[in-house]
């Protein structure tokens, strides 16, 4: 089935969704890809055969869903809402929340060791393993 309005908002949406530095192998963007495959009239990039085949035989039993375009509308708008943090702004959480009294800073500490993951050598991460497993205080 063609749409070409749907497969323009996926492929705005794959342009916007952010990238995954932690799991560069794992990306959102190639199932997006899949979906918008379903609803355009030309194959606009070739997704992986691997992901492909994967893909087809798990949805294969819900096909009748998948190329029903007011269903994909709303996929669409959820995908939409995650991208412009709606929820959040939405429902804000309140400070205390995200500064625990048994541990303030946890979720400061969690934001930097994520920044500083996906830029660490082999050894370096063998040696922050060990610090993890060893705890002396």
């Amino acid at each position: 089935m063609s749409n070409p309005r749907i497969a323009k908002h996926y492929a705005r949406i794959i342009s916007l969704w952010p990238k995954d530095i932690l799991r560069p192998t794992v990306a959102f963007q190639n199932t997006l890809q899949y979906r918008a495959s379903q609803f355009s009239p030309a194959k606009t990039e070739p997704v992986e055969s691997e992901f492909k085949s994967r893909a087809a035989s798990t949805l294969a039993s819900s096909s009748a869903t998948l190329l029903d375009p007011k269903a994909e509308l709303l996929n669409i708008n959820a995908l939409y809402s995650l991208l412009e943090n709606r929820y959040s702004k939405r429902y804000p959480t309140s400070p205390a929340l995200l500064r625990p009294a048994s541990n303030p800073t946890y979720y400061e500490d969690l934001m930097a060791e994520l920044e500083q993951a996906p830029g660490r050598s082999w050894f370096s991460r063998v040696i922050k393993k060990w610090k993890g497993l060893i705890r002396f205080s």
